[in-house]
């Protein structure tokens, strides 16, 4: 059987029998220990996490305040704004409070929640991926039968699964963590609990928690994206056939910004995993692990809001919407009451 996989920078104290400690607690070091950068590193995250948390709400009230929106590519965006928020939220308001309190320690049950949410919502990204990808196919190869296909029932069904297959994932990888055993002196490299980064500090065999992790990134990760392919080639044949110019461009356009957010999704989520293989125990697995936990979610309402008259549209509508509501609370003096008090 393969021997367990040691961190360098955990400390596995291997204490008499009957006298083995679980941990209560990591520490997280975060992108520098070097106080004097630490309100750089504040400022700048609080920045992107503000945001990525603004710019997703505004997709999400658009999409639910303006009927025109009511489709199911928008009811997937909407689904995919929520997801990015709270993929973001499971990580970097954790980290932000600890350069705050000037504080790296996180308890193993806090730990173990946030491998266990963040599985739960980067899962839930890439089926939503996948599932717009489908919903593009549908309205370029099938565009007579889009409705008839893509009706309210399936778009439900198909975020419902989704969530489901993302929960499940998450309860079997984090049941496989805790049968695991920590020790003293446990430091991750990293601004929040990545599950890898939980197998490899452990002093137990590790060898079917590699197993099972590398095997459902497999089936979690690669399912989706072998159907994100397929999706787009059978569309790009679709596009070949159309005659006109107009038309082509037209078609690819429906499609852009979603082939845009799969690109960087995948890329950065690539880069981390190989980052991580080759060089481990340092900083470039956390440095890469932002561009898909914090960039990627912050891009994603530009790039579908810049390019998407529809989108602009909507915030707008919306904006002026709230600013016309804006008067009824200055209006409120003409109220006779309100002048008897003035009086």
């Amino acid at each position: 059987m393969m021997s367990p996989i040691v961190f360098p920078r955990g400390q596995c104290n291997l204490m008499e029998p009957g006298n083995d400690t679980r941990i209560s607690e990591f520490l997280l070091l975060g992108f520098s220990e070097g106080p004097e950068l630490q309100p750089l590193v504040f400022g700048l995250f609080l920045s992107m996490y503000l945001i990525t948390v603004f710019g997703n709400l505004l997709i999400i009230l658009a999409v639910s305040s303006d009927s025109r929106l009511h489709t199911p590519m928008y009811f997937f965006l909407a689904n995919l704004s929520f997801v990015d928020i709270c993929i973001t939220s499971t990580t970097v308001p954790k980290m932000l409070w600890n350069i705050q309190t000037q504080s790296k320690v996180i308890t193993y049950e806090d730990c173990i929640t946030q491998v266990n949410f963040f599985i739960i919502f980067s899962g839930l990204d890439i089926c939503l991926l996948a599932i717009m990808a489908y919903d593009r196919f549908v309205a370029i190869c099938h565009p007579l039968h889009y409705t008839v296909i893509m009706n309210p029932r399936l778009c439900a069904l198909l975020v419902l699964v989704s969530w489901i297959m993302s929960v499940l994932h998450s309860l079997l990888q984090t049941s496989m963590v805790l049968r695991l055993s920590f020790w003293t002196g446990l430091e991750i490299p990293h601004f929040f609990c990545e599950l890898n980064q939980m197998i490899q500090l452990a002093c137990s065999d590790t060898f079917l928690n590699n197993l099972v992790m590398y095997f459902a990134a497999i089936l979690v990760g690669g399912g989706p994206f072998v159907g994100i392919l397929y999706s787009y080639s059978k569309m790009l044949s679709s596009i070949r056939g159309i005659s006109s110019a107009q038309g082509k461009y037209k078609a690819f356009s429906t499609c852009a910004s979603h082939l845009s957010v799969v690109s960087l999704f995948y890329c950065t989520g690539l880069r981390v995993y190989l980052s991580s293989a080759a060089t481990q125990g340092s900083h470039s697995s956390a440095t890469a692990s932002v561009m898909y936990t914090v960039v990627t979610p912050m891009l994603n309402p530009f790039i579908y809001s810049l390019r998407n008259k529809d989108i602009k549209g909507a915030l707008k509508r919306f904006s002026a919407m709230a600013v016309r509501k804006g008067p009824i609370v200055l209006r409120l003096k003409n109220f006779p009451g309100l002048q008897a008090s003035k009086s």
